[in-house]
C-alpha cells in the first residue's frame, strides 16, 4: 500500500515538473545567428530582442545607400529638391565605379527625375544613381560623402565612416549593425522611402537616351521571387540588400505582423551550397526570416502599467496639510516580454530623486524613476510623477529657512566668534570693575590718620 502511495506521489510530481520549469524567462527558445553580426529590434519601442556583435565594425556594401536615400529625402523636406526634378547624369558621376557593380544602365547625359533615380538606387542598387544624386545635392561626390559622415555623427553613429556613396569596398568604409539601425530608423520616417524599398518592381519610362522603358526588379528575395525562389517572407517590408566579396551578404529588413513591427540587420552572411550540391542559399535572407520568426514566436506584447496606477508614496516636508504625496507612472507602458513571463513577474525598482520632497509640490512634478526588470534585464523605465498638489506651510518654511541659515558653516563661525567676543568682553568688564573697586580701597587706607588736637605738655 505504501509503495503505491509513493509511486502516485512520484508520478504527480513528474507531471507537474514541466509546469514549474516554465517559470523561468530562460525557457524561451535560444537563437544563434549564422552571420558576422546582427540585430533584431522592436520598431515601436526600440527594444533590442537579439544582438550579435552589434557594435563591431563591418563592411556594409550597398546598405550604404540607405544613408544616401536619407539625405535625399531630407533635402526634399527642406525644399532643396523635388521628386519631380529632372537630373542629367554627368561623366564624373561614373568615375571609380566598377564594371561589374550593380547598375541600372544609366549613361552619361541621360536625364531622369529624382524619383526615378531613387527607384534605381533602392530597388536594383544602382551605384551610378548614388553619385548622380550626390552631385546634384552637393556639387561633388566628395562633398556629398562628407555630409554622409556628418549626418552619421548627428544620428549618434559612433563606429561609422563612409569613403564613398555606393558601398563599393574600401578599407576605410565601415559601419556597425547598430549604426545602420540608427540610420534606417531615421530613413523609415519618410513614407516614400518605405514605399520604394517595398516595391517588387518599377518601370523607368523611356528617357532622352533610350526609346524603351526600363524594368527594375528588386534584389530583395524576401519580397520578390523574380530573381530567386524560396525566400519570400510574407510579413517582410523592404528594406535594402548589399553584398561584396569582402562584406559578405548583408540585409536590412523590417516585418509587420498584426500590430507588431520589427527591424533587422544582418551583416556578413554567407552564400552556401547545400548538401544536395545544387541548391545555393544566400544566408542573409534565410537568417533574417529565421530571426523574424524567433522574435514573433517567442515574445508577446503585453500591457505592463497604466499611467493611472499609483506606484509609491513619497514623504513630504514643510506642509501642514499632507505628510506624503502619491506618485504614478508618466505614461502607459507596454513592452515585448518572453512569452512565458507575465507582467506581475517583473521586478519594480523605484529610485526617488530625494527620499523626502519639500512642499510646495505640483501635480506632474518628477519625483523619481521606476524601472521594470526580470532576471537582470531591464524591460522598461519611466518617470514617477506627483499625483496632486501639496501646499507649503509658511511657518514650517520660515522655520526651515532660519534653521538652514544658522546651519551654514560661515554663519556658525561668525556666531562662535561673536560668542567668544561677548565672553571676552564680559570677562574684561568684570576684571576691570574689580580692579577699580579694590584699588580705591587701598588708596583710602594709606592716607587715613588721626586729625584731632595735639596735647601740649
Amino acid at each position: 500500500m505504501k509503495k503505491r502511495r509513493w509511486f502516485s506521489l512520484f508520478l504527480s510530481f513528474a507531471l507537474l515538473l514541466p509546469l514549474f520549469s516554465l517559470t523561468s524567462a530562460d525557457a524561451y527558445e535560444d537563437f544563434t545567428l549564422d552571420a558576422k553580426a546582427g540585430l533584431l529590434i522592436e520598431a515601436d519601442t526600440g527594444e533590442i530582442l537579439y544582438e550579435k556583435n552589434a557594435h563591431q565594425e563591418n563592411f556594409p556594401a550597398s546598405l550604404t545607400k540607405v544613408m544616401v536615400a536619407l539625405l535625399v529625402f531630407e533635402a526634399i523636406d527642406e525644399g532643396k529638391i523635388a521628386l519631380t526634378d529632372s537630373v542629367t547624369a554627368t561623366e564624373s558621376a561614373f568615375e571609380g565605379l566598377s564594371s561589374d557593380g550593380s547598375t541600372a544602365n544609366i549613361v552619361p547625359g541621360e536625364t531622369m527625375t529624382v524619383e526615378q533615380l531613387l527607384n534605381c538606387m533602392l530597388i536594383v542598387s544602382a551605384n551610378e544613381a548614388c553619385n548622380i544624386l550626390g552631385e546634384t545635392l552637393y556639387g561633388s561626390v566628395d562633398a556629398f560623402v562628407a555630409r554622409m559622415n556628418e549626418r552619421a555623427t548627428e544620428l549618434g553613429c559612433e563606429h561609422t565612416h563612409f569613403a564613398n556613396a555606393t558601398g563599393l569596398h574600401n578599407s576605410q568604409h565601415y559601419t556597425t549593425a547598430w549604426d545602420l539601425y540608427l540610420i534606417t530608423r531615421e530613413a523609415m520616417k519618410h513614407d516614400k522611402f518605405m514605399e520604394i524599398c517595398n516595391s517588387k518592381s518599377y518601370t523607368v519610362p523611356a528617357t532622352n537616351m533610350t526609346d524603351k522603358p526600363r524594368e527594375l526588379h528588386s534584389t530583395n528575395f524576401l519580397i520578390s521571387n523574380w530573381r530567386a525562389r524560396g525566400y519570400v517572407y510574407r510579413d517582410a517590408q523592404g528594406i535594402k540588400t548589399g553584398s561584396t566579396p569582402e562584406a559578405g551578404y548583408c540585409l536590412i529588413s523590417s516585418a509587420l505582423r498584426g500590430s507588431r513591427h520589427m527591424i533587422s540587420v544582418v551583416l556578413g552572411a554567407e552564400r552556401v551550397t547545400l548538401e544536395d550540391g545544387v541548391t545555393i542559399q544566400t544566408r542573409s535572407f534565410s537568417e533574417t526570416s529565421r530571426m523574424f520568426d524567433w522574435g514573433f514566436d517567442n515574445f508577446v506584447l503585453r500591457d505592463i502599467l497604466s499611467s493611472s496606477d499609483l506606484v509609491q508614496e513619497v514623504p513630504v516636508a514643510l506642509s501642514s496639510e499632507a505628510s506624503y504625496v502619491s506618485t504614478h507612472a508618466a505614461e502607459d507602458i507596454s513592452c515585448l516580454l518572453p512569452d512565458n513571463v507575465e507582467p506581475n513577474m517583473l521586478e519594480r525598482t523605484v529610485t526617488l530623486t530625494n527620499d523626502t520632497v519639500d512642499a510646495p509640490v505640483s501635480a506632474g512634478d518628477v519625483l523619481g524613476k521606476l524601472t521594470l526588470s526580470y532576471n537582470g534585464k531591464v524591460y522598461a523605465e519611466t518617470d514617477l510623477l506627483a499625483l496632486n498638489d501639496v501646499s507649503a506651510s509658511w511657518f514650517l518654511t520660515a522655520q526651515r529657512r532660519v534653521s538652514d541659515f544658522f546651519a551654514k558653516p560661515l554663519v556658525r563661525i561668525l556666531l562662535i566668534a561673536v560668542v567668544l567676543l561677548i565672553a571676552a568682553l564680559v570677562v574684561y568688564v568684570t576684571m576691570f570693575s574689580r580692579r577699580r573697586r579694590y584699588g580705591h580701597r587701598r588708596r583710602g587706607a594709606a592716607h587715613s590718620g588721626y586729625r584731632g588736637r595735639r596735647r601740649r605738655f
